[in-house]
C-alpha cells in the first residue's frame, strides 16, 4: 500500500515519504519510561505523540506493530555509567526490594496513560525480561572487535567503531566537540576512550540486582537494552525508532552504533523526535523547581498553576503545538485549551440537537476533509488539523444558532469525520461532563421546567437570573419553536 505520508526524519534533518521496509506492516519502537518515579510530563508528551502517529498510522490502513520498553534496569544516574543505578538507590531510601519500586511506578505510569486515552503498544517489553538477549548482543559486538571487557564490565569500543562509521550521523556533530565536552579519563577510570560506553557492568557488593554473565555477576548498561529489544521484536531493520529529542545524542547515538556494530545495519529507517516542554518561557525541570507531574496538573495541587485541568483538556493541548515544537505550559494557554476543547466537545453534542434542513447546505465538508488529510500527512500537523475542526465548529454552532442550514448528508457527514479526526486519531473523548455526566441532562431538564414557569408567570427576573447564572458556569440556553435546548460552552 501507498500514501501521501511524510515525516520529518532526524537522521536525514529532512522531511521524507514514509515508504516501509514491507507494507502494510510497520515496526514502531519507542524509547518507554525508566519506572523509578512518577512519569514526569515530558515523558507524556511524547507518549501521547508517538499515540497520535500510531492512531494515524493504523486509519491509513498498515498493520503496526508498536513496541514500547519498560526501562526497569541498568539506568544509572549518569549517561556516562556515572553514579548510582536509580532503582536500587530508590530501593535503599524506603527499604524495599527494587522489583516493587518498579512494579509501583509501572502501575501508575499505565494509570496515567490511561488518563490521556493512550492505546496500548502492541508489544511492552522490560529490560529485566531481556536479560539473555542482551547478553548475546553483547557477545556478537565482542566477536565482531567493537567491544572489550575490563575486570568484568565490558565497553563499547567507540574510537574503533568512527574509524569505520560515522557515530555523530543522528546529531551530526562534531566528533571533536563532543570529547572537548566529555570529562578526562581519571586514574581510576577502566575505559580506554573516553567516549565509550559500558554494555555490561559488573555489579560491586551492594548492588542488589545482578545477573550472571560470560565476564561476571553484573547487569546491562542502559543503551544495550533498546537495542536488544527492538531487534528481537521488530528485526535488525525496522521502520521507526521515536522518543525525546533529549535521548538523540547519547541514548539513540549509542542505539545506532550498537546496532550496527552487532547487526551490520543501522537499525531504523525514520528517527522520530518530539521536542522538549517549557514553563512560562523557561525549560521545564526538577532543578528550576518549575516542574510539576500530571496528577498535579489534573488536580491544579501546585503553586505555579491556577487551577487543574481534564486529562483530555490537557491532551488537546498538546496537540494544539507540533510534536516537533517546544511546548510551553502557562496559566493562560492552558485556559485558553480548556475552553477550546470544550468548545469542540460542545459542538459535537449539538449534532444530536440539530434537525437537517430540506435546504442542500452550503458548506464544502469534503474540502475540510482533504485539507485535514493534507494536514495530518504533512508529519502528522496537529494544530493545522484542529484548525480544520473548528471550521466545522463553526458552521454546528451557526447552524444551531439559525444562521446557516444543514442537510440530512451533511449532517452524517460531519458526524462521520468528527468520528475519524476527533475520536479515531486526535483520541479526545468527552470528559465535559464529570462523574455526573449521565444526569446532566435530566437536571437540566428540571431547570429548563423552573424557568419556563418563570417565564409563563412573568417573572422575567428568575427567568433571566437563571440564563446568566447557567452561562458564568459554561452552560447556554437556547429558546427555539421545539422548546428550549442547552449546551456547554
Amino acid at each position: 500500500m501507498s500514501s501521501n505520508l511524510v515525516l520529518y526524519n532526524t537522521l536525514t534533518r529532512t522531511k521524507e515519504k514514509f515508504d516501509p521496509l514491507n507494507p502494510p506492516f510497520v515496526g514502531m519502537y519507542v524509547c518507554g519510561p525508566t519506572v523509578y518515579s512518577d512519569v514526569h510530563l515530558g515523558n507524556c508528551r511524547t507518549f501521547v505523540s508517538f499515540d497520535l502517529i500510531f492512531r494515524y498510522l493504523l486509519h491509513l490502513g498498515y498493520k503496526v506493530r508498536y513496541v514500547r520498553n519498560i526501562t526497569d534496569a541498568g539506568h544509572l544516574e549518569g549517561d556516562r555509567d556515572e553514579g548510582d543505578d536509580k532503582f536500587a538507590k530508590k530501593a535503599r531510601l524506603e527499604q524495599v526490594e527494587p522489583m516493587e519500586i518498579v512494579q509501583r511506578y509501572t502501575i501508575g505510569f499505565h494509570d496515567v496513560l490511561r488518563l490521556f486515552n493512550t492505546l496500548p503498544p502492541s508489544i511492552e517489553p522490560t529490560a529485566t525480561g531481556h536479560i539473555s538477549e542482551q547478553i548475546e548482543m553483547v557477545k556478537q559486538i565482542i566477536d565482531n572487535g567493537y567491544a572489550y571487557e575490563v575486570n568484568g564490565t565490558v565497553y563499547f569500543d567507540v574510537e574503533k567503531y568512527v574509524k569505520e562509521h560515522d557515530y555523530t550521523m543522528l546529531t551530526n556533530r562534531k566528533l571533536e566537540d563532543m570529547l572537548n565536552n566529555t570529562r578526562e579519563l581519571g586514574g581510576q577510570d577502566e575505559k580506554r576512550g573516553r567516549l565509550d560506553f559500558a554494555l555490561w557492568i559488573k555489579a560491586k557488593p551492594e548492588h542488589i540486582m545482578r545477573w550472571p554473565a560470560p565476564w561476571s555477576v553484573g547487569f546491562p548498561g542502559w543503551h544495550i537494552e533498546c537495542s536488544a529489544m527492538s531487534s528481537k521484536y521488530l528485526g535488525a531493520e525496522f521502520d521507526i525508532h521515536g522518543g525525546g529529542m533529549d535521548l538523540a545524542a547519547t541514548h539513540h547515538t549509542n542505539e545506532i552504533a550498537q546496532s550496527q556494530a552487532c547487526h551490520h545495519v543501522q537499525p531504523a529507517k525514520y528517527w522520530m523526535h518530539t521536542n522538549m516542554l517549557t514553563v512560562n518561557g523557561a525549560r521545564m525541570s526538577k532543578s528550576a523547581g518549575n516542574g510539576f507531574l500530571p496528577h498535579e496538573l489534573f488536580t491544579g495541587n501546585h503553586p505555579l498553576l491556577k487551577r487543574g485541568y481534564s486529562p483530555m483538556a490537557v491532551r488537546f493541548f498538546m496537540m494544539q503545538a507540533h510534536y516537533r515544537s517546544t511546548l510551553d505550559f502557562s496559566n493562560e494557554a492552558l485556559e485558553a485549551a480548556d475552553k477550546g476543547y470544550k468548545r469542540l466537545m460542545a459542538a459535537i453534542a449539538l449534532l444530536d440537537k440539530i434537525q437537517p434542513s430540506s435546504k442542500t447546505s452550503d458548506f464544502d465538508l469534503q474540502a475540510v476533509r482533504e485539507r485535514s488529510y493534507a494536514a495530518m500527512n504533512d508529519d502528522f500537523n496537529s494544530p493545522v488539523l484542529i484548525a480544520e475542526l473548528f471550521e466545522v465548529v463553526r458552521f454546528i454552532n451557526a447552524t444551531y444558532d439559525g444562521k446557516a442550514t444543514m442537510d440530512a448528508a451533511t449532517l452524517e457527514g460531519i458526524r462521520k469525520y468528527l468520528q475519524v479526526f476527533v475520536q479515531d486519531i486526535l483520541g479526545l473523548r468527552d470528559d465535559t461532563a464529570g462523574a455526573d455526566g449521565d444526569n446532566m441532562d435530566d437536571l437540566m431538564q428540571i431547570i429548563i421546567k423552573i424557568r419556563n414557569e418563570a417565564k409563563k408567570n412573568k417573572d422575567f427576573t428568575t427567568s433571566d437570573r437563571i440564563r446568566e447564572e447557567l452561562a458564568a458556569i459554561g452552560v447556554q440556553l437556547k429558546d427555539s419553536k421545539d422548546g428550549t435546548l442547552w449546551n456547554k460552552i
